[in-house]
């Protein structure tokens, strides 16, 4: 279903300059330009750097935009230029009126990510990050010349060495000098400290107190600074000047050499090399201020006694200056020892030393150590000055747009940067050519990073000159076109932040949750980052382009923060870690978070490694890491959860404080009507060491609860306490999370009882009442959609049969016939064939125009119904209201219209409640999965027994007759309109057959499980009912439905997340032994383990009985002998087998009906024996017990029987063994004629194929080629050789396969006929009352195992046998795809006649027909 486009209009207003707005879009959208009020009427061009499409994007490379004028019109107001978006980055636009600029901004494209190897796309809302110290990762050689970043260098490095331009220096950047020797002389006083030389002084090495810090303040002021002078660098040399003044006095003629402006005072001219006293005054100036009565000696005297006194009181302006920026650097200083020391927050570093300073060294210093004075000689040595680099950092506070290293700058005097001491600044300059080496250096790792990465985190990117990063960016964008650029800034503006954005093309912007100081302002920072309010209006496709803030990643912790366990408490990493991912935006946190690490991970002196992944570790290693460690396992159900709400469109938050500590956060899907709620128990105060209450606050959340998707506590646990490991960045190990995933509410051990509120007639509030929301818990409702599938089958589709049983019926128009269907589909279907002719005369458009009649009926039929279904019918009835009011003529076009927008948006609802397969898929994909909302309803009276009480999520309503709750599951129609309603509906092969590809493939888990669990509630000797008829009424006449239960629980098993548990789950038996009256669900409950075993069992031991009423009153054709039901397993072979001659037992089950024929009571195809089908559905399940049983997963290792008397056992592997060993060797109709494993030689048709049965009372039979075997081929691959299976479904190909369907038999058959027609009763035995139901016609079901089969063994076969299979199965399918698309039942037909011709009397739509083919799809 197609979306329309997105278009975004941006009005152009005079003078209007938007550099610091930030316009978010996305890849595919539509950006018009279009003039505003003060610009239309003028000549205005735009130009944008957005290139031309395969044109190379060049920052600098400007086009004009064409003008388009849709009305043609004299005005302005509809003209437009646009650019259609396919690039991602950031792009610059900007508008002329004639040749003057008149405004302008910027636009940032989104990229597309792509993740996993089927490259599907991520949604920035999905990104979940994790950041790692590369150093702490172990020995890996390539991991830090890759993750390094752009901005700065490790000063070890060797290219940097080569290269010291490339940093500032004390060459390239004198004005560092005076910082670099104070940093020179903090590095003496740190090292007297250490060695106790200042203890004396009261400044021990290990400084703990108040009083010390006063100390190294004094000793600061008072032996620090006088000895350094580092006024000196900023001050003339008074002696020099005074008597370079002197002498130009004395000059004869003197004159100024230039003159100096009026009014120009004297002042200090800073010496470009830093040295001391240095620094000159302009002459000119001071001949001009300074002038002598007369030449004589005193008069010069007295002159350049003035001159002196000026100079003095210049240097005294700058002692006082550098004063201040010494009372700055001493409060840095003592600040940052404090932090380091001190701080119960801080690292707390312990005493001084080498290599813990008392502060962090500003500069390099690559010699030896050397003496203060000898040191200060060489900053005027370049080629050893050039080696003293500044090391890099950041300023808090500052002007991120400005570079704290430059010519201007005190930050490196003051001691304002907070300082990484183990890399260094980089010196770009202006343009590359101010550092080639440099440029050209970062370009070529840019360049690597682009290679190897999606994605690039800025770190810190505010100290990145723009023009570099702009720079930097152009070229890794070249290479990899959506790339995914994250930046950390901290501008505290967001004008400044867009700066960098939209100049970047930033995509996500690194908010922090550690800066929130309580629950509630970290609840603020959630709504401020995530998302849309809950409830915000519907978007239309064309807008006006509206400034954006930027995309967040929102982190818990990043690598600069404080640790929260310090600063808040351990028990509060779970609750934040939640809180922050239920922001609709990107989530991230750092290594050591989930381990529960107690301290900030250095990124500079840290040298351990992280831990270790081990499964097995205990609590006590420090080495190793699982999922009991920490909060890991919570971690990993949390990242779960905010990948599915972000790819799944949750796009709506809403925060909710509900007191103090507990933030409630739910996540709404506007387009599937869904809402997840987080509810987080915050504890920024310890629990051990501050008070809690006990009571928690009811909380009443509207709709109603479908499960707790999970809830997790923080627990402690009895081991040693946390001690800080040599070797790994260990956690806490005497706390971790108690965790339960997608579990009922009755089940939650946080919620103490739930009761329902009722407001207003379709509303449902649940009043939640906590019993164990201590701090540090967490737990997620997943609030129930408005239009289930379900509920989607009632408005969408419902055949006649369907809608009787509720006392209705489709609609019927006059002059025609009846609707397919009763829902939306039954009208799409007629308008589907009228609209492309304009059938403007079908009886359908008359009817329209006529009156009412059609369009009352489809809105009262909704309302009728309760809740969303009647929402529906409401809106609907709304729309008629104004469809009434037009022209009657004109009525059948905007009926069609109303219905086109509401049946589309209704799939599209449909399609987000299933899998990401579907979701996902193609347009024939999503269309065959209608099939599952087609065929899964719920009806008037329940086609399912009960299930157990206690079993978790059974849907529930209340019964409008008897005011009381009842089941309500959903139900399995075999096919429609004839097996959709009554004891009809439900048949268990037919459900099973179908239930992988409607339910399972589709993601309806729950149905599946219940549907599972409803018939394994019904098993009786041992078989599963092949009529339900709700269990009361069941007939255990089929022996292979049991099988295809069996298969299904496999499937359900691999295919669902945690589908094991399915074993476990309580089954209600309405029969727990064979002679049993009905029993009232609840009565007597097993486990689903149990249940299988005693399938088993029944079949091992024999099953021998004769159905209940038997005669005329069950079966009005079936003969006496018929009733009597068999089933075994052959001791010799492990082959299941059963049935007699009398009665059919597989889906091959036409039971003769014609006396004139004189076929009644005899089975057209009985296949009684070892059916092949079943005998490679019993090894499936029998090879999967096996390996359960051998993981300990299921209990039971054998089956017991009595034989002879005696009790024997036969183990699974023993029976797995046995089928292996005999299938090929008696099913198989070997090429040579002399095979002796051949008993029947004289009656084999066809070599090189499998027997359709094997032991059947006619042995002929056997040898029949039928399609059954591609079923086990599928089920079972294991029992074949791939060569014969490949030689056999080449004959199946060239003899069975029809344009849908499958042959049922042979056509070299002598009993072959093609035509199915139950009408006819005649004197042919062979095809009387459709007696050849399955011996020709053509059946759509197998077919999809077939081409199963083909896809299998062309993998083994090869490339090219591979090759020519997808050919041929895309080829088939195409075929299936027409037939969808033009069938009014949206469905594939249960057979057709042969050669695909249509057959009357078939199911217009099968379940297991739609179901085969969509496996097939999701195997290929």
């Amino acid at each position: 279903m197609g979306h329309s486009k997105q278009i975004r209009i941006l009005l152009l207003n005079e003078m209007e300059k938007l550099e610091k707005t930030l316009f978010r879009l996305e890849q595919g959208f539509e950006l018009q330009f279009r003039l505003g009020p003060t610009l239309q009427g003028k000549a205005v061009t735009v130009h944008t750097n957005y290139p031309f499409p395969g044109e190379t994007f060049n920052r600098e490379k400007f086009r004009s935009l064409e003008w388009e004028n849709p009305s043609e019109r004299e005005d302005d107001s509809d003209k437009y230029c646009k650019l259609n978006l396919q690039q991602a980055g950031s792009f610059q636009y900007y508008f002329l009126q004639g040749n003057e600029k008149s405004g302008g901004g910027y636009m940032v494209v989104d990229p597309i990510l792509h993740v996993g190897a089927d490259n599907h796309v991520l949604p920035l809302d999905c990104v979940t990050l994790q950041t790692f110290l590369a150093k702490c990762l172990g020995p890996f050689d390539e991991w830090e010349s890759r993750l390094r970043v752009a901005k700065e260098s490790a000063t070890n490095s060797k290219w940097i060495q080569e290269h010291p331009e490339s940093a500032y220096n004390l060459v390239n950047s004198p004005h560092l000098k005076p910082a670099w020797v104070l940093d020179r002389a903090l590095w003496h006083l740190s090292c007297d400290i250490a060695d106790g030389k200042y203890k004396e002084k009261g400044v021990p090495a290990l400084v703990e107190n108040d009083h010390q810090m006063n100390c190294i303040r004094k000793v600061i002021w008072e032996d620090i600074f006088p000895k350094i002078q580092l006024w000196e660098f900023f001050q003339v040399d008074v002696y020099k000047a005074v008597e370079q003044f002197r002498g130009l006095l004395k000059q004869e003629n003197r004159k100024l050499t230039t003159n100096p402006e009026p009014k120009q005072h004297l002042k200090i001219i800073q010496d470009p090399e830093y040295r001391r006293l240095g620094c000159t005054v302009d002459m000119n100036i001071a001949l001009a201020t300074f002038i002598p009565h007369d030449n004589g000696p005193a008069a010069i005297d007295e002159c350049c006694n003035w001159f002196r006194k000026r100079i003095e009181e210049l240097n005294s302006e700058k002692h006082q200056l550098i004063n201040y920026h010494q009372e700055q650097a001493v409060n840095c200083i003592l600040g940052n020892v404090f932090y380091e020391r001190l701080a119960g927050h801080g690292p707390k570093l312990g005493p001084v030393t080498r290599k813990y300073p008392l502060v962090t060294r500003y500069f390099t210093f690559p010699f030896e150590e050397m003496t203060r004075s000898t040191e200060e000689s060489i900053i005027h040595l370049p080629n050893k000055a050039c080696f003293l680099m500044a090391h890099n950092g950041w300023v808090m506070g500052d002007d991120p747009l400005r570079n704290f290293a430059e010519s201007g700058s005190e930050v490196y005097l003051r001691r304002e940067l907070i300082c990484w001491g183990d890399s260094v600044k980089l010196r770009y300059g202006n343009k590359p050519e101010d550092c080639p080496y440099l440029w050209a250096h970062m370009k070529k790792y840019t360049e690597i990073t682009a290679t190897y990465f999606q994605g690039v985190r800025l770190d810190n990117c505010h100290s990145t000159p723009l023009h570099v990063a702009e720079y930097m960016l152009d070229a890794a964008r070249k290479l990899q076109p959506n790339l995914y650029v994250v930046a950390e800034l901290f501008t505290g503006s967001e004008d400044l932040d867009n700066i960098f954005v939209t100049r970047l093309g930033i995509s996500s912007l690194i908010r922090e949750a550690m800066s929130a100081y309580n629950s509630h302002e970290e609840g603020r920072l959630v709504y401020r980052y995530g998302g849309e309010p809950v409830g915000s209006f519907v978007q239309p496709c064309l807008r006006p382009l509206m400034p954006a803030i930027a995309h967040a990643l929102f982190m818990d912790i990043t690598h600069d923060n404080e640790c929260p366990i310090v600063h808040r408490s351990a028990y509060d990493a779970l609750p934040s870690s939640m809180i922050v991912s239920m922001a609709c935006c990107a989530s991230g946190s750092t290594k050591g978070y989930d381990e529960l690490v107690p301290h900030q991970i250095s990124v500079v002196s840290e040298e351990r490694f992280y831990t270790k992944w081990n499964p097995g570790a205990s609590p006590s290693d420090t080495g190793d890491v699982n999922f009991q460690s920490g909060i890991i396992a919570a971690r990993c159900a949390i990242n779960k959860l905010h990948q599915e709400l972000g790819a799944k469109g949750f796009i709506q938050v809403y925060v909710d404080q509900v007191d103090e500590d507990i933030v409630a956060v739910t996540r709404h899907s506007p387009s599937i009507h869904q809402s997840v709620v987080a509810v987080s128990r915050t504890a920024f105060r310890n629990p051990k060491t501050s008070f809690y209450s006990k009571e928690v606050p009811q909380m009443c959340i509207p709709g109603k609860i479908e499960e707790v998707v999970l809830e997790a506590r923080t627990i402690e646990r009895n081991t040693k306490p946390y001690k800080k490991d040599e070797n790994s960045i260990n956690g806490m190990p005497d706390i971790t999370v108690e965790i339960r995933e997608h579990i009922q509410l009755n089940e939650s051990k946080i919620v103490k009882q739930a009761g329902i509120a009722t407001k207003g007639p379709n509303e449902y509030i649940q009043e939640i009442e906590f019993e164990n929301l201590s701090p540090g818990s967490v737990i997620v409702f997943s609030i129930a959609s408005k239009l289930t599938l379900a509920e989607l089958n009632q408005v969408l589709y419902r055949c006649e049969s369907e809608e009787q049983e509720d006392g209705g019926g489709c609609y019927n128009i006059p002059n025609w016939s009846s609707l397919k269907y009763a829902g939306l589909q039954g009208l799409m279907s007629v308008l589907a064939e009228i609209r492309p002719k304009n059938d403007l005369g079908h009886p359908f458009c008359g009817n329209l125009r006529s009156g009412d009649w059609m369009v009352d009926y489809v809105s009262s039929r909704l309302i009728s119904r309760s809740g969303a279904i009647a929402e529906v019918g409401k809106w609907l009835q709304a729309m008629f209201f104004y469809l009434k009011q037009i022209p009657r003529y004109l009525i059948p076009c905007y009926f069609d219209a109303i219905l086109v927008g509401a049946y589309t948006t209704l799939l599209d609802v449909a399609w987000k409640q299933m899998s990401s397969f579907v979701q996902n898929g193609s347009t024939f994909v999503k269309h065959l999965s209608l099939g599952s909302v087609q065929m899964c309803g719920v009806g008037k009276f329940p086609s399912l027994p009960l299930l157990s009480p206690s079993l978790t999520n059974i849907p529930y309503r209340l019964n409008e007759i008897t005011k009381e709750k009842e089941q309500c599951c959903v139900s399995l129609a075999a096919g429609l309109p004839h097996f959709s309603s009554g004891i009809f509906r439900c048949w268990g092969r037919d459900t099973f057959i179908a239930l992988r590809g409607l339910l399972l493939i589709t993601g309806r888990y729950f149905e599946a499980r219940n549907i599972i669990l409803a018939f394994a509630g019904t098993l009786r000797h041992g078989l599963i009912p092949n009529l339900l008829g709700e269990g009361t009424y069941a007939r255990y006449n089929c022996r292979d439905a049991v099988w295809w239960w069996l298969q299904c629980i496999q499937d359900y098993c691999q295919v669902v997340p945690n589908g094991l548990d399915i074993l476990k789950c309580p089954v209600s038996r309405m029969y727990p032994t064979d002679e049993s009256v009905p029993l009232p669900a609840g009565t007597v409950d097993q486990p689903l383990f149990e249940v299988i075993q005693e399938a088993m069992q029944k079949h091992m031991q024999g099953i021998q009985f004769r159905e209940r009423n038997a005669g005329p009153q069950i079966d009005r054709n079936m003969k006496d002998e018929g009733f009597n039901i068999i089933a075994g397993v052959d001791e010799e072979t492990g082959f299941v087998y059963g049935g007699n001659r009398f009665n059919c037992g597989t889906w091959m089950d036409k039971m003769g009906e014609s006396d004139r024929a004189r076929n009644r009571g005899i089975p057209a195809t009985p296949r009684d024996g070892s059916a092949v089908e079943i005998v490679g559905l019993s090894k499936s399940a029998i090879r999967w017990l096996l390996e359960l049983s051998q993981k300990n997963i299921f209990p039971y290792h054998e089956v017991t029987v009595k034989r002879h008397g005696k009790v024997v056992t036969v183990s699974y592997d023993e029976w797995n063994r046995k089928i292996q060993d005999n299938f090929e060797k008696l099913f198989y109709v070997s090429e040579d004629p002399s095979d002796f494993n051949e008993k029947n030689p004289n009656l084999v048709h066809k070599r090189g194929i499998y027997k359709d049965s094997y032991g059947a009372s006619s042995p002929w039979c056997d040898y029949q080629l039928r399609p059954n075997f591609t079923i086990a081929m599928v089920v079972a691959p294991e029992l074949f050789t791939t060569k014969k299976a490949w030689k056999a479904l080449e004959m199946a190909e060239k003899k069975l396969l029809g344009p849908l369907g499958m042959k049922t038999l042979d056509p070299d058959d002598m009993v072959y006929c093609g035509i199915y027609d139950n009408a006819l009763d005649n004197d042919n035995y062979n095809l009387a009352k459709g007696f050849n139901y399955h011996q020709g016609p053509e059946w759509l079901w197998p077919v999809g195992y077939f081409l199963r089969a083909k896809l299998y063994f062309s993998k083994l076969m090869g490339p090219e046998a591979n090759a020519k299979t997808m050919f041929l199965v895309k080829n088939v399918l195409s075929r299936h795809y027409v037939h969808l698309e033009r069938s009014p039942w949206k469905g594939l037909p249960e057979l057709t006649n042969e050669n695909g011709q249509y057959c009357p009397f078939s199911c217009e739509t099968q379940a297991w027909s739609i179901a085969t083919v969509l496996e097939t799809l999701y195997d290929l």
